[in-house]
């Protein structure tokens, strides 16, 4: 099935990959401007962009600072499996603290990433949730201590 995303991503027209790239660089963008950018009109623009967030090729969100709204904690956890790594990953997706979660190829098996109030929250999460869940053989915390780069407008290439 990834390969089938992947070759419906390489088939999007310019015009799409110009309206995410303005959509990138500002969310707030309305389709009249999107349009005067890309040559089209404002209507051609809203269909376009319903079009690409209802076949899953992007999402239009709002991208929060976790410090400003009191989660003074974030981690990546490197954890190792057993079993069925997928089974693992859904458990651990559950998760409310958890805002990504992706499957590796090398010395771990899941990359997760978490986001806490603070230290006694993020222990418990790790010693009760997920070094409990079956499958979980050992899991290793790389704690943030600054976030020196968050961007999401690498463009369409």
């Amino acid at each position: 099935m990834a390969r089938i995303e992947r070759a419906r991503a390489s088939q999007l027209d310019e015009i799409s990959k110009q309206i995410i790239e303005q959509l990138q660089h500002d969310g707030r963008k309305s389709y009249a401007e999107i349009g005067k950018a890309v040559g089209l009109s404002e209507a051609a623009v809203r269909q376009r962009v319903q079009k690409l967030t209802e076949s899953g090729v992007m999402q239009i969100v709002a991208v929060t600072d976790p410090l400003r709204l009191g989660f003074a904690r974030q981690a990546m956890v490197g954890i190792k499996c057993t079993g069925d790594v997928t089974a693992v990953a859904e458990a651990i997706s559950q998760l409310s603290a958890v805002d990504y979660v992706v499957l590796t190829a090398g010395s771990f098996d899941l990359l997760v990433e978490l986001v806490c109030e603070n230290d006694d929250q993020l222990i418990a999460l790790l010693n009760q949730r997920i070094r409990t869940l079956p499958g979980v053989v050992s899991a290793e915390t790389f704690v943030y201590l600054k976030l020196h780069k968050q961007f999401y407008n690498w463009g369409t290439r």
